[in-house]
C-alpha cells in the first residue's frame, strides 16, 4: 500500500461515519498530513453542515503547518456556493500546497471545477487514488448524478426450494409468512435505514400488511411507497397509519393528508421508470424494492436495478409463488443464523 493509499483509506473510514446522516449529499472524509503525521481530519456529518475539508482544517491545532501539508479527500472539493462556501476556496486561502483526491464529483456544479480551480491557483492535485473504493462508498450519489436515477436494490426472501411465499389460506392473509429468522430481519431493517425510499406492490401490501419502517434498527425510516394502480387497497393497512411519509402510486388518488401523498399514473405507463423519475425529482438517492414478485420482475425486466439482496431460509414450501431469478454477479454471501444472504450486482445496469 502506498502512502497516498494509506491516507485515502483513512478518508474512506471517516466518510462512512456520515452514512444515513448526509443524504442527498455524498459521504466525504478528509485527512491533513504534514511530515508523515496526521495533523487534522474530519468528515461531513450532516446535510447542510460543514464539509469534510472544513472540519479537517478546523481540527488542526498548529495552522502554521498547513502551508507544508497535504490534504487528502475521497471526493473532489466543491467549487461552488451551495449551503456552504466552496472548499476549494478554503484550501487555497489556507495555503495548502497539495491535494490528493479519490474521485471526481459528478455533481453538475462541481464536475472537475474544484480540481481546475485548485490547479489554477498553483495547488498540486493528484487524482484517482483508491478510485474504485471511493466510487463504491458513494455508489448511490454517483449513480444518481451519472445515470439520473436512484441506486436500486431488489430484496426478497425465498425458501430453500425457491419460493417467495406458500399457497395461503384465507385466515393467513394480513400477516407475513416468515422465511428467515431474527438476524436476517434485523439486517433488513438496517438496510432500510440506509436507503432513501422503499417500495412494495399491492399484493404484498395486502397479504403481509407490512409497516416498512426501521423499528428493529436505530435509524431514519425510508420514504414508503406502495403500488396500487387500481386504488383497491383497504385504508386500514399499516402503510396508511400516517406515522411516516408515504406515497401511493395509483391511477385513483384520494384525499392527501399529512404524511400521505400520491403519484398519479396512467394505464399502460412504465411504472419502474415513472417511480424512479419521481424519486429523482425528490432527490432520493436510493430505492429498495421489497416485493412482491410482479413488482420485482418489473424492475428486472426493465434492467433498472443495481443490486439484489436474496435471503434464503431453510424452510421448504413445495409449491407457492416462485422467487425471481436476477442473474448478475455474486459479490457477497453471508450466513445469518438460519438463513443465507446473497448479494448480486447487475453487470450492466441502465
Amino acid at each position: 500500500m502506498t502512502e497516498h493509499e494509506k491516507y485515502m483509506e483513512r478518508c474512506l473510514w471517516l466518510a462512512a461515519a456520515g452514512a444515513g446522516q448526509v443524504d442527498p449529499n455524498p459521504m466525504v472524509g478528509s485527512v491533513i498530513v504534514c511530515r508523515g503525521r496526521i495533523i487534522g481530519e474530519g468528515f461531513h456529518r450532516e446535510y447542510g453542515g460543514p464539509h469534510a475539508e472544513v472540519h479537517a482544517v478546523a481540527s488542526v491545532t498548529r495552522p502554521e503547518l498547513l502551508p507544508e501539508s497535504t490534504l487528502y479527500v475521497n471526493l473532489e472539493p466543491c467549487a461552488h456556493h451551495g449551503k456552504t462556501p466552496p472548499c476549494a476556496d478554503l484550501i487555497i486561502a489556507r495555503g495548502i500546497p497539495r491535494v490528493v483526491v479519490g474521485t471526481r464529483d459528478p455533481f453538475p456544479s462541481v464536475n472537475g471545477r474544484g480540481i481546475e480551480k485548485l490547479r489554477h491557483a498553483g495547488v498540486e492535485v493528484v487524482t484517482g487514488i483508491l478510485e474504485e473504493e471511493c466510487r463504491e462508498l458513494n455508489r448511490r450519489f454517483l449513480t444518481f448524478h451519472e445515470k439520473g436515477r436512484p441506486w436500486v436494490i431488489l430484496k426478497w426472501a425465498q425458501s430453500a426450494d425457491g419460493f417467495m411465499d406458500r399457497e395461503r389460506q384465507e385466515e393467513e392473509m394480513g400477516r407475513p409468512v416468515w422465511i428467515t429468522g431474527t438476524d436476517a430481519r434485523r439486517l433488513v431493517h438496517r438496510s432500510r435505514a440506509q436507503e432513501a425510499a422503499i417500495l412494495v406492490g399491492r399484493i404484498t401490501a395486502e397479504t403481509d400488511n407490512p409497516a416498512l419502517t426501521t423499528r428493529d434498527w436505530s435509524g431514519p425510516h425510508p420514504l414508503r411507497m406502495v403500488l396500487d394502480p387500481s386504488g383497491r387497497l383497504p385504508h386500514h393497512l399499516r402503510l396508511f397509519d400516517l406515522s411516516t411519509p408515504t406515497v401511493v402510486v395509483t391511477q385513483h388518488p384520494w384525499s392527501e393528508k399529512e404524511n400521505l401523498s400520491f403519484l398519479k399514473v396512467f394505464p399502460g405507463e412504465d411504472l419502474p421508470s415513472r417511480i424512479l423519475e419521481y424519486l429523482r425529482a425528490a432527490r432520493k438517492l436510493s430505492l429498495i424494492v421489497e416485493g412482491g414478485r410482479n413488482t420485482l420482475q418489473g424492475f428486472l425486466d426493465a434492467g433498472l436495478w443495481d443490486e439484489a439482496h436474496v435471503y434464503t431460509g431453510r424452510v421448504w414450501f413445495g409449491k407457492g409463488i416462485p422467487a425471481p431469478r436476477a442473474g448478475g454477479k455474486s459479490v457477497a454471501m453471508d450466513p445469518l443464523g438460519d438463513s443465507l444472504l446473497t448479494v448480486l450486482r447487475h453487470p450492466h445496469p441502465k
